[in-house]
């Protein structure tokens, strides 16, 4: 199989430049779930220099409906197992490193130490505050997105931005579980993978100081400054 010509579908939206770029970038995606399995497809169609897949959580059968990488025959098994087949099918190239653990606040900054951007695929509140701490003292920038429902959000936190403090503030209501249909999730990781390209390749503007407000319902976007 002739595999040079892999990227050659990229080009036009991406150079050849932008391309040899994403290929030295190390991203480490925590959550391996719903937005999780999206982004670390993406992310090895990319070619990414490398991955870490961070999930301590094993497959249910509440996961089928949505998760990409969950499938009838692996219920029960550890999520970043899946992912590293996954990728390996995708794209041999790209060394995929399973964590097989859940983030806290022990481990988040022996986790994502020495990567270039870090994906928030989580789905609580306060293990997403620990992550924005531990990209804040390794100075690495997170990608954020989130689904409830026919909406998702999205954005992009540069070190010191705290921008959690905004999106979810302390003392806050809680926020209703509106479910998690199948079209929301991919919708939200690829958002959050073009934000993470445009920042390591240096195009256009991110999603900084803003938060993207997706609602497939109305078919409606809104951006709401910080």
């Amino acid at each position: 199989m002739d595999l040079t010509r892999r990227y050659d579908r990229n080009f036009g939206a991406l150079t050849r430049e932008d391309s040899v770029a994403i290929s030295s970038k190390r991203a480490c995606v925590i959550g391996c779930g719903g937005l999780g399995g999206h982004i670390i497809e993406m992310l090895a169609r990319l070619g990414f220099g490398a991955i870490t897949a961070v999930d301590g959580d094993v497959f249910d059968v509440t996961n089928l409906n949505r998760q990409l990488l969950s499938l009838e025959d692996n219920i029960g098994e550890h999520k970043v197992h899946a992912a590293v087949a996954r990728a390996r099918q995708i794209n041999s190239k790209v060394p995929l490193f399973p964590v097989n653990t859940f983030l806290n606040a022990q481990n988040a900054g022996y986790i994502i130490d020495k990567h270039d951007v870090v994906f928030d695929a989580l789905d609580n509140i306060d293990a997403r505050r620990i992550l924005q701490k531990a990209c804040k003292e390794k100075n690495i920038p997170l990608i954020h997105g989130a689904v409830n429902g026919w909406r998702g959000q999205v954005s992009v936190i540069m070190p010191g931005d705290d921008s959690f403090d905004k999106i979810f503030p302390v003392g806050a209501a809680p926020i209703a579980d509106e479910g998690n249909p199948p079209f929301a999730p991919p919708s939200v990781a690829s958002t959050q993978v073009a934000e993470a390209i445009k920042l390591l390749c240096g195009k256009g503007e991110i999603l900084r100081n803003k938060l993207l407000v997706m609602d497939l319902y109305t078919c409606t976007c809104d951006i709401i400054n910080f």
